[in-house]
């Protein structure tokens, strides 16, 4: 057995910050791996060492911009579900807002070539919102805030499935305007107890 050298894993934020500069730029189809070797200063081989392909890596880059903020620890908590949903939202999710359509169109685009990519995107970018809007809406059902018989799944699935329609289908931006819209005029009336 050959033992090679100990993976640097400070390089894995660099290589993936640079997959989503050259998304941005160019496009799926035209992104390569050496593209982003190039742009992360890193060799093929220790991107090919930790992806097995285009695929992986972009969908790496994207679930790592805002995993750690979703994990239920670091949940936002001012005490009233409104001000929970505000604090949680970010309209700068992977950069301004023609960045962020430039990436999901990739996304969109790697979907629509690689069908059993689809659970993969939904694992990295729906699943971790979905789970953190569904304890953000429990807790405010707990503490008595939202109606006991609300369907909290149901519910928890609203923000993150209306905002991947506006970017994705619509193509408009996803911005604090559309999320207090959504907040506001129908996540919040939805879950309002019943008297």
């Amino acid at each position: 057995m050959t033992v090679g050298r100990k993976r640097d894993e400070t390089r894995d934020a660099d290589i993936l910050r640079a997959v989503l500069d050259v998304l941005v730029e160019t496009s799926y189809a035209e992104l390569t791996i050496e593209m982003v070797a190039a742009r992360a200063g890193a060799g093929r081989g220790t991107i090919y060492r930790r992806w097995a392909g285009k695929d992986e890596l972009i969908l790496a880059a994207i679930a790592c911009t805002d995993r750690t903020d979703l994990e239920t620890g670091r949940l936002p908590d001012t005490g009233a579900l409104r001000g929970d949903l505000l604090a949680m939202l970010d309209p700068d999710w992977l950069g301004s807002g023609d960045r962020r359509m430039r990436i999901l169109a990739s996304v969109t685009a790697m979907m629509s070539r690689n069908p059993d990519v689809s659970a993969a995107v939904s694992a990295a970018i729906v699943e971790p919102s979905v789970d953190a809007y569904r304890h953000l809406i429990q807790r405010a059902v707990d503490r008595g805030e939202a109606d006991p018989a609300a369907d909290v799944a149901a519910m928890a699935q609203v923000i993150p499935a209306m905002a991947g329609h506006r970017a994705l289908v619509l193509r408009q931006p996803v911005d604090l305007a559309f999320f207090t819209t959504i907040i506001d005029g129908v996540v919040l009336p939805a879950l309002a107890r019943r008297s």
